[in-house]
């Protein structure tokens, strides 16, 4: 099963969303960006709430672009749920026409056992969702689209469900779209992630791709990366390059040619920017006798020592789970990581300290301009 998106276009009022071109497998594909990119526009195509002006999308090769949405055997979840409320849960789900075997078969898999006799007024958020979810499933739809199910939850609840829904997705075995302003959500969830801004796709790959080599500043931006450097290419290496950011030299393990297609980001003299996700970055005791990252102790190697450098932290910030850490490494630039609270205690963080901070050349992603719109 296989849903393709080629040469999709729409224009209303001032926006304009395509052309976009898509594949989607037998996957999660979390769609990420910030509101008004065209993410719902996309859901709506796709389940033929709206028209496209031009292109196809076909479903295991059948086109679906004409045809009524009832007649697309598509499944449609919205940020609220949709449920009619003088319904009880159980009649809910049996709306598509689902045998009480499904429906019981349903709540099981979404633990909707004891909620099946109330309405949703009487509901919390997150059962409110999962008996929206087992509605659409009742239908045994082809492919299966969310729009941002779990943005009007309680972050626990969020938390919970995002690791319920993984494992779901993944058993269906059909296209799954699910769009998200949440990069946590859409790392967490999706087997591929891509990024719309502005009615087109910038990016498509996994959640490590794009975490850790985004396509541009855009990009790294919104996936959380606030690790951005202007820097210029001082010398090609046979494994990679070597970058000035300020006054500080870095180490960049990149492939290819100088000067090949594509590949301006290598080119001796070349204009950069140097992108290093904040979950990269390691911070030890200056002595370098221990080396952390933002989860784990990590054994340093001769690679990851290439770029060993020695900073004062700037400023932190307790984010519940995690501290948020700038540090300045020089000539004003700063690299902000996070850590968990063990690490923050063992290493006395505390604004105007000295620490050890270590960034793999693996780790150290360069933009050419070119990348930029």
């Amino acid at each position: 099963m296989t849903l393709d998106l080629s040469a999709l276009e729409t224009s209303y009022a001032d926006f304009d969303f395509g052309p976009v071109d898509l594949t989607v497998d037998r996957e999660v594909l979390a769609v990420l960006g910030p509101s008004g990119s065209g993410k719902s526009t996309m859901l709506s195509l796709v389940a033929g709430i709206t028209t496209p002006d031009s292109g196809s999308i076909t479903l295991d090769g059948r086109e679906l672009v004409g045809r009524p949405p009832e007649d697309r055997n598509v499944g449609i979840v919205f940020q609220e749920g949709a449920l009619f409320p003088h319904m009880t849960a159980r009649e809910n789900v049996a709306y598509a026409g689902a045998s009480d075997d499904r429906v019981t078969e349903l709540a099981a898999m979404l633990e909707l056992g004891d909620v099946l006799d109330r309405r949703p007024p009487t509901l919390s958020g997150g059962e409110r969702q999962r008996v929206a979810l087992a509605r659409t499933l009742a239908a045994d739809p082809d492919a299966l689209l969310l729009d941002e199910p779990l943005s009007s939850l309680d972050a626990p609840i969020r938390r919970r469900l995002r690791d319920e829904l993984h494992d779901l997705f993944t058993s269906l075995d059909v296209p799954v779209l699910y769009v998200t302003h949440d990069q946590r959500t859409a790392t967490a969830l999706g087997d591929r992630v891509a990024i719309v801004r502005d009615g087109t796709i910038e990016q498509v790959g996994s959640p490590s791709t794009v975490l850790d080599r985004p396509a541009n500043r855009f990009v790294a931006r919104f996936t959380g990366n606030e690790n951005l450097f202007e820097g210029r290419v001082v010398e090609r290496t046979a494994d990679g390059a070597r970058v000035r950011v300020g006054g500080t030299t870095l180490r960049a393990a990149v492939s290819g040619d100088a000067g090949s297609d594509g590949d301006e980001s290598v080119a001796t003299g070349s204009t950069v920017t140097v992108s290093v996700h904040p979950s990269r970055v390691e911070l030890g005791a200056p002595d370098g006798a221990t080396r952390t990252g933002s989860d784990a102790t990590r054994a340093g190697t001769d690679a990851a020592r290439a770029n060993a450098l020695t900073g004062t932290v700037a400023r932190w910030l307790h984010e519940g789970t995690d501290y948020r850490i700038e540090v300045e490494v020089g000539d004003g630039i700063g690299f902000t990581t996070t850590v968990r609270p063990p690490t923050f205690d063992r290493l006395g963080v505390d604004r105007g300290v000295e620490l050890a901070v270590s960034v793999p050349p693996e780790a150290v992603h360069l933009i050419p301009r070119s990348a930029e719109r």
